[in-house]
């Protein structure tokens, strides 16, 4: 069974997006999901429950990946 992992990064808005990295993020957020569906939803959820909420789309904003986790072996 194929499983992945949903990565929400904060980044600073004078962050390029194709340089936002976990290593150069403010915050990083990441679950475990059981499809790539998974990944697209419930982040927004996670984020609004923060303290973050109040800075995304003014200093930072959010970028969103999708990993798949290797299975052991």
């Amino acid at each position: 069974m194929n499983s992945f992992i949903a990565v929400v990064l904060v980044c600073a808005n004078a962050i390029p997006t194709d340089s936002c990295t976990d290593d150069k993020a403010v915050e990083v957020r990441k679950v475990r999901v059981s499809n790539e569906l998974g990944c697209s939803s419930g982040w927004q959820e996670i984020i609004a429950r923060t303290d973050l909420r109040e800075e995304v789309g003014k200093t930072t904003y959010l970028k969103t990946e999708c990993r798949r986790v290797k299975p052991p072996g």
